[in-house]
């Protein structure tokens, strides 16, 4: 982690007494002197585990439009889909700035020059102070990270990784297309050009038990992430894993809410204390959702999470130990 953002959080955690765990919207108070709000955008990109270059069909637990709002379209703009978002948030917060967010699929998959030109585009729209850019970490080439290099310097950048899982044999189960090795490769070669790196984990996937979901986040704590997103595994219409669940559902254990809490917050626990909790579950839309259902909005999840931790005195760390790194 940069030597400030690691002040930041260290700041943050002194100004609340009470902080059970490094939020985003904190550490961002912390670097921008305003309200900062992400714009998802779909530029337009593929994934190389759909058009055959790593493999067909994509991961087994994926469908793209769980992602996306309403105003992203690829049939609009980078710029016309930051505009439609600014619209949107600027209702309730017209002093609000935004960080433009390429999240559906994989966002560093093309050429350099229309990946320049897509960015470059997003941060020449009034009021977008940086960009947040999801990617696979098969897919981040060395000119790439020369350009990113630079533009990490006038602007806030991160770049945030699709790891789901530190094992391999899940990774291969959720057909993936990459090991574990590579994603710690990524995330050490981007990290160490100076650029916040975020990963993306799923938990609950088929196989894995709740102790190797512990030992997991030892195992990411040991890599220099700035900021960590987890979510719960759901069971999507359309995709393959929902087959797989209704031809063997004794392979899936889906957690019921006051479950996943618990392992949510044993997972926090055992993190490295710096780290950037960005959330806990994600909310697809109803319509596309097989299981399970919890019926709570994020926010609502969010405070039950905080509610436990201090029931239960936890936060974030309190059982880490850097050996757990090994």
């Amino acid at each position: 982690m940069f030597v400030f953002d690691y002040l930041c959080v260290m700041k943050m955690n002194h100004n609340n007494k009470d902080i059970r765990y490094n939020d985003l919207s904190a550490y961002l108070s912390l670097i921008f002197p305003y309200k900062v709000q992400k714009i998802s955008l779909n530029a337009g990109f593929t994934c190389p585990n759909r058009d055959g270059t790593v493999g067909h069909g994509g991961c087994t637990y994926c469908n793209n439009q769980t992602f996306n709002p309403a105003y992203c379209r690829t049939e609009k703009s980078v710029t016309e889909q930051l505009k439609e978002g600014k619209q949107f948030f600027a209702r309730k917060y017209p002093e609000m700035k935004f960080l433009a967010y390429f999240q559906a699929y994989t966002n560093t998959y093309a050429e350099l020059e229309e990946l320049k030109r897509k960015y470059e585009e997003a941060l020449a729209v009034p009021d977008v102070v940086g960009l947040v850019i999801g990617t696979r970490p098969d897919c981040m080439p060395d000119a790439l990270l020369d350009y990113l290099e630079m533009l990490n310097k006038r602007t806030f950048l991160v770049v945030e990784y699709g790891v789901e899982s530190t094992d391999n044999a899940t990774l291969k189960r959720i057909n993936r297309g990459h090991s574990f090795e590579v994603a710690q490769e990524a995330i050490c070669k981007t990290a160490a050009r100076g650029i916040r790196v975020g990963a993306h984990i799923i938990l609950g996937l088929p196989g894995e038990s709740r102790e190797q979901l512990i030992k997991q986040a030892g195992i990411l704590s040991s890599l220099p992430l700035t900021t960590l997103k987890l979510h719960q595994l759901q069971l999507i219409k359309g995709t393959r894993m929902a087959a797989e669940y209704e031809q063997q559902p004794s392979d899936f254990h889906l957690y019921t809410a006051d479950e996943y809490i618990d392992l949510a917050i044993d997972y926090v626990e055992h993190l490295r204390p710096d780290m950037i909790l960005e959330r806990f579950v994600s909310q697809s839309p109803k319509e596309l959702l097989i299981a399970p259902d919890w019926g709570l909005k994020n926010h609502e999840f969010t405070d039950k999470v905080k509610k436990r931790m201090r029931e239960r005195d936890a936060w974030q760390g309190k059982l880490y130990k850097e050996k757990e790194e090994q």
